[in-house]
């Protein structure tokens, strides 16, 4: 197997910040609507575009972990560690970098936290103050 690493900072920067981006595209629509119909169309094609961009890269990663783990047998290993080799070692070194320094879970709290404020602004917006 080649030799396993993350990628550089500056990448996972670069997806991190086009999920947020794509997050925000796609959330602010909503206020959008009262505004400008090519502003709804503007953002949901940001959205959608840097939905596709982040999703085939988390895609891509997760598929490259679970083939490491899949050709180096580190499940069945675990039960022997004896076993292990130093390709093994570094296959578990890439597998446990990459899960630690994933700016996934961020993406995923902004997510949730900019949907439930969208959620209540929709809600406003259409039903409280509906003029």
């Amino acid at each position: 197997m080649e030799n396993i690493k993350t990628h550089s900072k500056a990448i996972r920067l670069f997806y991190f910040w086009v999920g947020i981006v794509a997050t925000f595209a796609y959330r602010v629509i909503i206020v959008l609507n009262f505004y400008s119909n090519t502003w709804v169309k503007i953002s949901w094609y940001v959205g959608t575009i840097g939905f596709i961009v982040y999703y085939i890269h988390r895609f891509d990663i997760s598929k490259k972990r679970s083939r490491v783990i899949i050709e180096h047998g580190l499940r069945e290993k675990l039960d022997h560690p004896e076993k292990l080799d130093e390709a093994d070692h570094q296959a578990l070194a890439y597998i446990l970098d990459t899960l630690v320094s994933s700016k996934e879970k961020w993406n995923n709290y902004f997510i949730f936290i900019l949907s439930g404020l969208v959620l209540v602004v929709g809600v406003l917006l259409d039903f409280v103050f509906k003029k």
